[in-house]
């Protein structure tokens, strides 16, 4: 019996997933607001039975879909600032902070439908308030110790005012990456703006040496 239910669970954690991919895909294709319960179903070979054992309504799965893949941001910019321990200095956690930040058109897509749908929600706003301090709190806990190695412009205050900065900037690379779709140029501009406002300007991400590269 206690197979049986084992067997269950992984079932119904597969049929999540996989709902939950078709809505990212649904969701990324039409926007969230003009995609009905059948679609999503429809998109991942599921009835409306499999949806409903598994979501109540359909905000419910956006919900899930967005703190799903927020989630896992947060943990990758987490673990990849973790990395060389003590002796990151702050260009080199520029670096880890921009090779990992997920620029991806449609995960952006979703993510501004849930902003929106945010604004005029006061709950899904304080997930979503909740999700981005958890985010500059991993930011500010590197830069806190990797300061010791290079010193923060003044003006940004402490390591809280510079991870908000840090933020700032991937929402505004963000929307330019909306309009013009060009992922490249996106994660080498994140890396000059985070530069130049977390260092003195004198040295750019991959040139530890502050020489100038081609």
């Amino acid at each position: 019996m206690e197979e049986t239910a084992k067997r269950v669970t992984r079932r119904r954690l597969r049929t999540r997933a996989r709902l939950l991919q078709a809505a990212f895909e649904v969701f990324a294709a039409k926007g969230f607001g003009r995609v009905s319960i059948e679609e999503v179903c429809e998109a991942a070979g599921f009835s409306r039975g499999a949806f409903y054992s598994n979501f109540a309504t359909l905000d419910e799965l956006f919900f899930a879909l967005y703190q799903e893949r927020a989630d896992l941001i947060a943990a990758q910019v987490t673990e990849a600032l973790a990395q060389d321990g003590p002796g990151l200095d702050v260009p080199t956690a520029v670096d880890r902070v921009t090779e990992v930040l997920l620029l991806d058109v449609d995960w952006l897509l979703v993510k501004t439908d849930f902003l929106v749908h945010a604004a005029r929600d006061p709950e899904t706003a304080r997930a979503l308030l909740d999700h981005r301090a958890r985010l500059r709190g991993a930011i500010s806990d590197r830069l806190c110790r990797a300061r010791g190695h290079t010193e923060l412009p003044a003006v940004l205050g402490d390591v809280d005012g510079a991870a908000h900065a840090v933020v700032a900037a991937y929402d505004g690379v963000t929307v330019q990456l909306l309009l013009d779709k060009d992922v490249d140029a996106a994660r080498a501009w994140l890396g000059q703006l985070l530069t130049a406002l977390l260092t003195d300007g004198s040295r750019t991400p991959h040139d530890p040496a502050g020489t100038t590269t081609a």
